[in-house]
């Protein structure tokens, strides 16, 4: 029976299009031209293969393969004008995009920066479902913040609205924080944005690095009881991953840290403090912070009038972290 199962599934299986095949083997043979013609020749059968995602793939394939082939050998004008072409020969959105895309960098790198700006917009607008266009966003940012920082922004503060609903939604609110923070100097306005990422897009890859920085900034703004709240509500989100077994944000070791900081030194909330510092090493017990915790506690418990607690700490992080730089430093610990 398994040999008839292993037989079956054979015959069923998909067969690669010929004409992909020899394309693959002319590029490795550095037959660009040769390639190129399969590659044509792939595109003008693909579209009858069954079913449809197996003709929607070969020509994904095709059409993609032709571009790469040219500009993997340097022929980049070419691959270009290859990749221009490709929406107007397919309905699919994921090759279109990232054919668009493609073309907008290699437009980007050749110094054709209005062609190029001009495909990478068209990703965004065109194509917002699609991942790549998150991708096109932050070229354009990354190319744009030191030419006219302003008007970027206003672009993107343009299609914020129309865009709402779209998967590059929250890629729009975050690039537009990220401009406001840096270029544009606007913290308050950084702040803002970056508080409707969560709000408005909890699902959104972005959420929790919207929430660090909305923490930070509330700080720098001196609104320490705002950067608490931004804390607390992202280390919430622990809690979650423990129940649905998602991943944990990069930002809450620092955002423990942190929280016990500004309990102490703005809030002087001691008490508060020395919890949040304790939690530390219980709560990721993997972390490189574990060393930073153990003796911002100390130095806590020691303002607190606490010298035994203090001496604790630092027997603690002695046992922890024998190298830890902060064992160079005057011990809080006072008996």
């Amino acid at each position: 029976m398994w040999r008839w199962l292993v037989f079956l599934i054979a015959c069923s299986a998909p067969a690669t299009l010929p004409e992909l095949a020899t394309a693959d083997h002319r590029a490795e043979a550095g037959d660009v031209d040769g390639a190129v013609a399969a590659y044509r020749a792939a595109q003008a059968k693909c579209g009858r293969l069954k079913p449809k995602r197996r003709a929607t793939a070969a020509c994904s394939d095709a059409l993609l393969g032709e571009g790469e082939v040219l500009e993997r050998n340097g022929r980049k004008d070419q691959a270009i004008g290859v990749y221009l072409a490709v929406p107007g020969k397919t309905a699919d959105p994921v090759t279109a995009s990232t054919a668009t895309y493609r073309a907008g960098e290699l437009l980007l790198a050749a110094g054709k920066t209005v062609d190029a700006w001009t495909a990478l917009w068209k990703v965004v607008t065109d194509y917002p479902d699609e991942p790549v266009a998150a991708d096109a966003l932050q070229t354009l940012v990354d190319d744009g913040r030191g030419r006219d920082a302003k008007a970027l922004a206003d672009q993107i503060g343009k299609l914020i609205t129309p865009l709402a609903e779209t998967q590059v939604a929250d890629n729009l609110v975050w690039s537009l924080a990220d401009l406001h923070e840096h270029e544009l100097a606007n913290p308050a306005a950084a702040r803002s944005l970056y508080d409707r990422i969560p709000a408005d897009y909890p699902e959104s890859g972005l959420r929790d690095d919207a929430r660090w920085k909305a923490a930070n900034l509330s700080r720098q703004l001196g609104d320490s009881h705002g950067a608490v709240d931004r804390l607390r509500a992202l280390l919430a989100t622990r809690e979650v991953s423990l129940g649905a077994g998602s991943y944990f944000s990069i930002w809450l070791d620092d955002a423990q840290l942190l929280l016990g900081q500004i309990l102490r030194d703005d809030l002087h909330d001691l008490p508060g403090a020395a919890a949040a510092f304790r939690k530390l090493p219980e709560d990721y017990p993997a972390s490189i912070l574990r060393d930073d915790a153990l003796y911002e506690l100390a130095v806590t418990l020691a303002a607190s009038g606490d010298g035994a607690g203090a001496c604790r700490a630092m027997a603690d992080l002695k046992k922890l972290e024998p190298d830890s730089k902060y064992l160079e430093k005057e011990s809080p610990c006072r008996r």
